[in-house]
């Protein structure tokens, strides 16, 4: 298996702060060293690495992974905390998987 962390850099040239959290997340639980591979998504070049996979998984948000599974599909997580429990196999709590698709969609509410 392998897993690409694609991260943004917004048009100002200033890192994307949900990308910033995810990476401390990944950092401070040891994951970091479960990815293979960090891109970057510049808005200021949509030629940048990051952009281009973005373009080819019509994913539209950052930060995202793409894991390459052994049996040659892929699948594409825009949830972290979907992305570690189905992914890396570690527990997580179901009301910060919600509180993060809410966040990532603010025309989302409880009902």
């Amino acid at each position: 298996m392998k897993i690409t962390f694609v991260k943004k850099i917004l048009a100002d040239g200033s890192p994307c702060r949900k990308c910033g959290d995810v990476i401390a997340r990944l950092e401070e639980s040891g994951q970091m060293a479960r990815i293979d591979e960090v891109l970057v998504a510049d808005e200021r070049d949509s030629t940048s690495a990051g952009m281009v996979l973005a373009a080819e998984h019509n994913v539209d948000r950052a930060p995202f992974f793409v894991v390459e599974n052994d049996d040659g599909t892929v699948n594409v997580y825009t949830v972290y905390f979907k992305f570690v429990k189905e992914v890396l196999e570690q527990k997580t709590e179901e009301k910060e998987e919600l509180k993060e698709i809410l966040d990532q969609n603010p025309d989302l509410d409880f009902l």
